[in-house]
């Protein structure tokens, strides 16, 4: 039996007044929504999943999930969202705040590669990935939502340690998707194909990411770079 919602629904100025959200405006109500669709998408995958089987799981009935969810694309974006809010929230700012570049490398590299690979973040992309052939426009908003924004933050951290003389870069864009590669090398594909069973530990991303930062300082760093690090060399031994 479907939910049968207030006449006051109409009138969302009216049932705010009365202390209650309006239709669709409810945080409680969509997380237990997005709680639900969140099991049943680990379960059964997006092609399987049937907005009955979310309707279900979360214990609404379908009129209220289509109040606030039009379709099951939209309701797996949001998760997506959600979760991607979760995951690498303030992940980035470590890039706002750089003094030493080759710290603050490897430091933002390991956590890249730590969340990446982590099993939530692997099993959400297989299934954008598998949906992407259907629904390639959902595939497009996902990158530009989420490694695209990454992305960009990357490279306004490397043009910053370029006006500062530190690094000698033609193609920011080129090296910044290069840079995040070096801290994957090996590990994201092994892991999106099943081929590990675990995530990496944090002993073999050190050692991945170290190696991939000092591979990309001693091709675009400079001079100056050398003379910093030496002199912090000098000054750490005194």
């Amino acid at each position: 039996m479907a939910e049968t919602l207030p006449n006051a629904d109409n009138d969302p100025c009216d049932v705010l007044r009365r202390g209650r959200p309006a239709a669709g405006q409810d945080p409680v109500k969509r997380g237990q929504i997005i709680d639900g669709a969140r099991r049943v998408f680990i379960d059964k995958g997006f092609e399987a999943a049937s907005m009955n089987d979310i309707t279900r799981e979360a214990g609404v009935s379908k009129g209220t999930i289509y109040v606030y969810f039009a379709n099951k694309e939209e309701l797996f974006e949001a998760l997506i969202e959600e979760e991607r809010g979760t995951i690498f929230k303030n992940m980035y700012d470590m890039l706002d705040r750089a003094d030493d570049l080759r710290q603050t490398l490897v430091k933002f590299g390991k956590v890249l590669s730590l969340k990446i690979t982590s099993a939530k973040v692997i099993q959400a992309q297989r299934t954008v990935i598998g949906a992407s052939d259907r629904i390639p426009d959902m595939g497009a908003r996902f990158y530009e939502r989420g490694p695209k924004r990454g992305h960009d933050k990357v490279v306004a951290f490397l043009n910053a340690a370029i006006e500062r003389g530190l690094l000698q870069i033609d193609d920011v864009d080129l090296a910044a998707y290069q840079f995040t590669e070096l801290c994957l090398a090996g590990l994201f594909r092994q892991c999106i194909f099943a081929y590990r069973t675990k995530a990496p530990n944090q002993e073999e991303i050190d050692q991945i990411v170290r190696s991939g930062v000092g591979m990309f300082l001693k091709f675009y760093g400079t001079e100056k770079l050398a003379e910093e690090e030496a002199s912090q060399t000098i000054a750490l031994e005194a």
